[in-house]
């Protein structure tokens, strides 16, 4: 049966170690000519909304989109070697995102809130760019809030593959947006305490389905595959 996965990169598939936190200080002193005095507030929003925000609560205007899109672009390439040396793929991914590219019947891509060049910048330093396939992926500079990347996703696929109309979507990711996200689009949601939001909080955003990680690759295929067949 047919099953569309959008994974979530950040604190779900990898642990950037921080990373992220530089790559949007980078680019905000690239294009404001001084380093912000308040850091960029993430937990699964888009790229557009972080820096967007992260310009008014440093009194600045926000820039044009595409300047700020190029910026994020730049200072991401610029710490693939970084990312590579602190952060980490988180366990049991690899061995997940493999399975799921084997079935041929199932889109495996990602949900995210990085621009594309990120989410391609990240994945890449823990080579697991080649496990999905980021062409339909839907990412933060194709919308300011999360909620509206489900149907930005399904688009795509449609566009790409030969599916059925009422083929299921799951989101998999660790923050309550990500819940927000699928359940306002009438997805699936399976949520996992790998990042700051532990089980309660997962649960209490609308989550049915909350792991404590992806390292049970039998398991998390037996809910990927009971959710296709419906």
């Amino acid at each position: 049966m047919a099953l569309i996965i959008l994974w979530d990169i950040d604190h779900t598939l990898i642990d950037n170690a921080g990373v992220s936190k530089e790559i949007y200080a980078a680019a905000f002193t690239a294009l404001a000519g001084e380093p912000p005095k308040s850091a960029a507030v993430t937990e699964g929003r888009t790229d557009h909304l972080i820096m967007r925000e992260m310009f008014l609560r440093n009194g600045f205007p926000e820039p044009d989109w595409a300047d700020t899109e190029e910026a994020l672009a730049g200072a991401g390439r610029e710490r693939l070697g970084e990312l590579r040396e602190r952060g980490r793929a988180l366990p049991g991914v690899r061995e997940g995102l493999k399975e799921a590219a084997v079935r041929v019947e199932w889109v495996s891509s990602v949900l995210t809130g990085n621009i594309a060049a990120n989410a391609q910048v990240k994945l890449s330093a823990f080579d697991l760019d080649t496990l999905v396939d980021l062409k339909v992926g839907a990412y933060g500079a194709d919308s300011v809030e999360r909620s509206e990347l489900v149907d930005v996703a399904r688009r795509r696929v449609r566009d790409h593959r030969t599916l059925p109309d009422n083929t299921p979507v799951v989101l998999v990711g660790d923050t309550p947006r990500d819940v927000e996200a699928a359940l306002a689009s009438g997805a699936h949601v399976i949520a996992v305490a790998t990042g700051v939001h532990g089980k309660p909080e997962l649960k209490a955003a609308g989550a049915d389905l909350v792991l404590p990680d992806l390292t049970d690759t039998i398991g998390l295929l037996g809910l990927l595959e009971d959710l296709a067949c419906g």
